[in-house]
């Protein structure tokens, strides 16, 4: 048998055959979405359908040189200068970007064509996280090797948030189910998941109600951690049930009068003395492990004081607008909630199996903007209806199981890694897509992988799947 009949047998049909479907299932609902009587085809160049059927004929010709012309070492070779041209881009799209809904993210090229950086990025950060981690001898726990892994992550990220494109950093963030699958420690991503419940509940109840959860979760923590159980959770509990009343007892009349501080400092400062007290009962009693749960409440703390000038100085007053509107904290149906809000009546409006093609009356009066980019799947949900849109969630379901599933029987190790970092892309990118066309997550502007219209994530995503299956390739030799 041939090579090429012998790389043609093994392939990895199942991603290959999820990506084609979802590919035109893209292409057809980007001309659904863009229909409009008088327009041209869905194969006329001078549509957005056209355009989309242009690049997917592009990424066809890339994944066919990745699969048959250019073997793994060259990706291998080339993952550092990749890298350094990536960062390039980075930095020059802050220059000579132009900025696109508050976001400076896009390079125009010659012939009128634009490009988005931080999408190759992608590329280039998984290959050298592979190459980096798959190294003999390499530990992620030895502080060196760490130090290594974090720049290559932090430096794209860095230079993303200046941008700032807040969608592509929750897409780098996905790479923590990478680390940890590689032996990360655990700890560090809960305390990353408390971390942003601590901000959440801030922002939409008070820091009150955050310094009480913070120290519910260490007092739980302790529990587990202690030899006699029992008696420290009625402990706990009764300690913490009492400070609950500090808020109440402040909003009594005859002592709101007193206009004495308020309930989080209060709080804070018996947080304070619990904590002191807590210490000096160890010392003497000569325990270990106490300082990580001062240390938890010390950061936690310090968190939840910082979650008004993160959120009224760092954040962008779009931003703003949309978590207010996600949390319920402010309701504008005409402003920043207007998105969520139409496409979750396009979504609803489906059904089971959708109104059919064209014939979605959000999609056809252009009810929802970006429909046929960030919004695409209310698109979808119309015409389609649910059934459609749990075909489109399975679909992408198989691929993310499959090369997880493929990863783990590979005997390279930077192939793993690498196919960890495509499954975490893809899961976060689905994820927050469609989290915020259901309005469960805030709209940051990421598009629906294979489906979206756009060139730039097109092709990044292509490239990203096809190197995998190339690198899955050696599990046969």
């Amino acid at each position: 048998m041939s090579p090429g009949r012998t790389i043609y047998a093994k392939l990895d049909w199942v991603l290959i055959i999820c990506y084609v479907i979802l590919a035109l299932f893209g292409w057809v609902n980007i001309y659904a979405s863009s229909y409009s009587e008088g327009a041209g085809g869905m194969f006329s160049l001078a549509t957005r359908s056209g355009n989309q059927l242009l690049w997917i004929g592009v990424a066809a010709i890339a994944a066919f040189l990745i699969i048959f012309v250019l073997g793994s070492r060259f990706w291998r070779s080339i993952s550092w200068p990749l890298y350094a041209v990536s960062v390039i881009l980075l930095v020059a799209v802050l220059i000579f970007g132009h900025e696109v809904n508050g976001s400076k993210s896009w390079l125009t090229l010659p012939g009128g064509f634009a490009m988005q950086p931080s999408e190759f990025s992608k590329i280039a950060t998984a290959l050298c996280l592979a190459r980096i981690m798959g190294s003999y001898g390499f530990n992620l726990s030895n502080t060196v090797d760490f130090l290594k892994v974090a720049a290559v992550i932090l430096l794209p990220v860095c230079l993303i948030a200046l941008e700032p494109d807040i969608g592509t950093i929750l897409v780098y963030c996905s790479l923590a189910f990478m680390l940890y699958r590689e032996g990360f420690p655990g700890k560090f991503l809960a305390f990353a998941g408390m971390a942003i419940l601590l901000f959440l509940i801030t922002l939409k109840f008070s820091p009150s109600v955050s310094i009480l959860t913070a120290a519910a979760v260490i007092c739980i923590l302790i529990t587990a951690a202690s030899k006699r159980p029992l008696r420290t959770l009625v402990i706990s509990a009764a300690s913490i049930t009492a400070a609950a009343f500090i808020p109440r007892i402040l909003r009594i009349p005859a002592v709101a009068e007193m206009n004495l501080p308020a309930a989080e400092y209060w709080l804070l400062a018996v947080a304070g003395i619990t904590a002191a007290a807590m210490s000096i009962y160890c010392l003497k009693k000569k325990l270990h492990g106490w300082g990580r749960y001062i240390a938890m409440l010390a950061v936690s703390l310090s968190l939840i004081f910082s979650v008004d000038f993160i959120f009224h100085n760092v954040l962008k007053p779009h931003h703003r607008d949309r978590i207010e509107n996600l949390l319920g904290i402010s309701e504008d149906l005409k402003g920043a909630g207007y998105n969520v809000n139409q496409s979750k009546i396009a979504i609803g409006s489906g059904g089971l199996t959708g109104k059919g093609f064209l014939q979605g009356t959000q999609t056809k009066f252009n009810f929802v903007p970006e429909q046929s980019t960030d919004f695409i799947f209310c698109t979808i949900g119309e015409e389609w209806g649910f059934a459609g849109s749990i075909g489109v969630l399975l679909l992408f379901f198989i691929m993310i199981f499959r090369i997880i599933q493929t990863a783990e029987r590979q005997k390279n190790k930077s192939i793993r890694i690498y196919g960890y970092c495509v499954a975490s892309y893809l899961f976060m990118h689905v994820f927050v897509n469609i989290g915020m066309t259901i309005g469960i997550m805030p709209v940051v502007g990421i598009p629906l992988p294979l489906i979206s219209y756009g060139g730039s994530s097109f092709l990044t995503f292509t490239v990203l799947l096809f190197i995998y299956i190339r690198f899955d390739l050696e599990r046969w030799k």
